[in-house]
């Protein structure tokens, strides 16, 4: 009896820590997606023997061979009767080197919504042609959506090569076919497979009639296609989703690791306050770790007693999201009732839901030609740009940077239902704000009849401007250490969207003022147009320098910096006095 216990064992360890790759599968009506999965499945025997034997003994059989594999994942009784997928269905399996879990997702136009929530976690797409019919419009589509979706790896299966004799030729000009529909999109690395799922040619094996294709079988592929792109390793972001206080010496914030990687002792800033700690403890099921990195849940706790709440995000402060109420995003529609702009829906971003109206549609994608098309609303299964507005800041990336915090869904407030889902591709500058920032540009804001040498006269420093990130209460702090010593200055902070802090940066300057400018988001094109504006001799980013998270220290840092650059002059500012 301690045989097949220990065997188990063996297989249970052997498996544990094999790499799981998600792919999801999307073809036209009787390209034969079924019967390749079904294929997959067969071939490396994830198929259990009951399920087999339904299969064997079904009244259907659409295929000339013993029994139709297409019956092993059109799992509805409608499916199985019409021959379509209707449903996502999702299929796992195993081989010794990697685990798979396969997003069977229907091909009608009709179904696009469905097509879209399946794929939405893969990092792989598989899309089926059918090699008598070359490139169709649902190939078509199915590539835009699976490139809208950020999937990293497409694979182009070719599928029924049989019924076409093996034909290079067929196979290249599908292949030409393709390539040039993509070229806009700017997809690259595309794997093309020419396959016969009914003979298994290509699936598992390699097929021998086919010697003119000397690249990989299906199966060989997606165990060595790379996963680790999946996510984004460079940019903290950890959502907090609960407060973990069993008792009064313990808080602790658990959650998903959206991006990046946590360690002990890094510096953190924390969004919305901008408070800044250093990591305490990074804690997971199996105990204390060193570190954590996406997509692991964990629960970190920090050096320094922070409010923090759920739908706050720990993150990086050399490496900020955007901060903003304000977003443009490619959407698509799922519901009945069409999208009406300026209507209250609810939206769902990583832990935080938040009031939210979709105030403009930019246009309508026609996702078989890429040909935009105006529109006022988006009825069910359409795709569209629009923009949205918030009513609290999100915490956000593009998302083909970060496919989580780039990623939300809308809500039906009445009903509860999801009605679509959202991929963010920009930051959306305010208009208010826009017309502000070109005010402040304009000649009308000059430095008044004063000169310089005047105001320098009276002030005893020159004007600067000190850029900060996601440090409110530091510019607050640095702004009365300096004001106390004589100066003129002011703490310009806006928590969430930078947009006019240059032109504001540039106004204060002109009067002679020390302007401390804080911003909620690191973008880095505010932080230059800033610099322009004000002058590089002005500007003071200490870019590379590492500030306290203490913020009386890193103020008493700030103050050295003006005295070294000059724009305090060392014979009256004495940084150490009051610090």
């Amino acid at each position: 009896m301690g045989t097949p216990s220990t065997s188990i064992e063996q297989f249970l360890r052997e498996h544990e820590h094999s790499e799981m790759l998600r792919f999801s599968t999307a073809g036209s009506v009787d390209d034969g997606k079924s019967t390749l999965i079904g294929r997959l499945l067969y071939d490396t025997k994830g198929v259990y023997e009951d399920q087999l034997a339904a299969v064997r003994n079904s009244r259907i059989n659409r295929s000339t061979g013993e029994f139709d594999l297409s019956l092993l994942t059109d799992g509805l009784r409608a499916e199985r009767e019409q021959g379509i997928t209707i449903d996502v269905a999702y299929r796992y399996f195993h081989t010794p080197n990697r685990k798979f879990i396969i997003a069977d997702t229907p091909g009608h136009e009709q179904y696009t919504r469905n097509m879209a929530t399946g794929a939405s976690t893969a990092s792989l797409a598989v899309i089926l042609v059918d090699a008598r019919k070359g490139v169709l419009p649902q190939s078509r589509r199915h590539c835009t959506i699976s490139w809208l979706l950020g999937i990293p790896h497409l694979v182009v299966a070719v599928n029924k090569m049989d019924l076409v004799d093996w034909s290079e030729e067929v196979f290249a000009n599908i292949l030409a076919d393709f390539e040039a529909f993509v070229a806009p999109l700017g997809i690259t690395g595309i794997t093309y497979i020419p396959m016969s799922a009914l003979e298994g040619d290509n699936v598992v094996e390699r097929s021998r009639r086919m010697p003119w294709y000397t690249g990989p079988a299906l199966l060989e592929h997606l165990e060595q296609a790379p996963i680790g792109k999946q996510y984004n390793y460079e940019d903290l972001r950890f959502p907090v989703q609960y407060v973990v206080r069993p008792d009064l010496d313990f808080r602790g914030y658990a959650g998903q690791i959206a991006s990046g990687v946590v360690r002990q002792g890094q510096r953190l800033t924390v969004l919305p306050s901008g408070r800044s700690s250093r990591v305490k403890t990074v804690t997971a099921w199996e105990g204390d770790l060193s570190e954590a990195f996406a997509p692991m849940s964990v629960t970190v706790t920090l050096e320094d007693e922070i409010d923090i709440s759920r739908g706050d995000m720990l993150v990086d402060p050399a490496r900020m999201p955007h901060v903003s109420r304000r977003f443009a995003a490619h959407l698509v529609w799922m519901n009945d009732a069409a999208l009406e702009p300026d209507r209250p829906y609810l939206l769902k971003h990583t832990t935080q839901t938040v009031g939210a109206t979709v105030t403009a549609v930019r246009y309508r994608l026609d996702v078989n030609t890429l040909s935009e098309e105006p529109a006022d609303g988006l009825a069910l299964n359409e795709i569209g740009v629009v923009e949205v507005e918030t009513a609290r800041p999100l915490f956000f990336d593009n998302y083909r940077k970060n496919r989580t915090t780039g990623a939300f869904v809308l809500i039906d407030p009445a009903s509860n239902a999801t009605v679509a889902a959202g991929m963010i591709t920009e930051r959306k500058e305010d208009n208010r704000a826009a017309d502000l920032s070109a005010a402040l540009r304009s000649e009308e804001f000059t430095s008044g009849r004063l000169t310089p040498a005047e105001r320098y006269a009276r002030w005893r420093h020159q004007p600067a401007t000190v850029w900060l990130t996601a440090r409110r209460e530091l510019a607050y702090l640095l702004e009365r250490r300096l004001f106390d010593r004589g100066c003129l200055v002011h703490a310009v902070v806006d928590e969430f969207e930078s947009h006019v802090l240059p032109e504001l940066a540039r106004f204060s300057n002109q009067a002679g003022m020390i302007a401390i400018c804080s911003s909620g988001s690191d973008d880095a094109a505010d932080r230059e147009r800033a610099r322009t504006l004000v002058g590089g001799e002005r500007f003071v980013a200490l870019e590379g320098y590492e500030l306290s998270p203490d913020d009386s220290k890193a103020a008493f840092q700030i103050i050295q910096a003006l005295e070294n650059r000059g724009i305090l002059p060392a014979d009256r500012f004495q940084v150490g006095e009051g610090i």
